[in-house]
């Protein structure tokens, strides 16, 4: 078995969109076989900041541009790829992803999300979930990750949600 120790992580950021109701914004890869589902993610350009890349990335896997930073999670949390995927997936460079996870709030409505602005898409189809329900979809080799992070991130939006509940009923 190859060593890939000595490969570095990417740099990337994962969104937890969360509409009005407290439900989760998830989306289907258009890229995988499987009928994988995850919440959405993509690498930080070089010099650029973990918070723009995460509107960034949303905007383009989902065209929304409606959103409210609610709440950061305090520590990167990194995943290596499967073994079979290392030196093919990411470029080839990196053993795995190092994320950033934001939370935030949608500010739009349903129709503002396209998932059909970037070419080729990232998503074929998306929904609103309660959270927990995220752990009832096929998540691929991200199952571990999401895991250990949903209660995270649903513990953040609790927290934070309070005062954006209340400027979006007045």
């Amino acid at each position: 078995m190859t060593d890939f120790s000595d490969l570095p992580y990417r740099p990337n950021v994962g969104v937890a969109l969360f509409n009005r109701h407290g439900e989760l914004f998830v989306a289907r890869r258009a890229d995988l076989p499987g009928d994988i589902w995850q919440c959405p993610q993509g690498g930080i350009d070089d010099g650029e900041d973990p918070r723009t890349a995460a509107f960034r990335e949303l905007e383009e896997e989902t065209g929304c541009t409606k959103a409210t930073l609610l709440a950061e999670r305090p520590d990167w949390l990194s995943y290596d790829l499967p073994v079979p995927l290392i030196g093919r997936a990411l470029g080839g460079k990196f053993r795995g992803q190092t994320q950033k996870w934001f939370v935030l709030g949608f500010d739009g409505e349903d129709g503002d999300i396209r998932l059909d602005l970037h070419l080729p898409p990232e998503f074929d189809t998306w929904e609103w979930i309660a959270p927990e329900d995220l752990l009832q979809r096929n998540l691929g080799f991200k199952r571990e990750l999401y895991e250990k992070l949903l209660p995270e991130l649903k513990n953040l939006y609790q927290a934070a949600s309070r005062d954006w509940l209340r400027t979006k009923r007045a």
